[in-house]
């Protein structure tokens, strides 16, 4: 699902949107691209100290939006930059091997985002 553009995106540090609606107003918050690790079946792993407020929207509505993007990257008709839409489903995981091996890469983690992605779509 994962285009090569996607990957090359993550090889260069930008912010990365998450946004969660659950029964209020979304909800958004960031990270770093640098922070996702994208697993052999294409789903996003994102450690998480904080997120609390995505992880009650999760509970209540598990659908995520997540933007990223690099401006080192070219995008369509050589622009200057490009980034994605990732749609998809989420859940927290806090125990098993992926959880110890996010641990071990982003110690201060004490749970896991984890998303089942739908769909990713270049928009630049």
């Amino acid at each position: 699902m994962f285009t090569e553009k996607f990957y090359e995106v993550l090889k260069y540090e930008g912010v990365v949107s998450i946004t969660s609606w659950g029964e209020d107003e979304p909800h958004v918050t960031n990270t770093w691209n640098s922070y996702l690790v994208i697993t052999d079946d294409e789903r996003i792993l994102i450690p998480a100290a904080g997120l609390r407020s995505t992880e009650n929207d999760v509970h209540i509505n598990n659908r995520v939006k997540v933007t990223l993007g690099s401006r080192e990257v070219l995008g369509f008709n050589g622009y200057q930059g490009t980034g994605f839409l990732v749609e998809g489903t989420a859940r927290f995981i806090n125990s098993g091997l992926e959880f110890k091996m996010m641990r071990e890469k982003f110690p201060f983690a004490n749970r896991v985002l984890e998303i089942t992605v739908i769909s990713a779509k270049q928009l630049l």
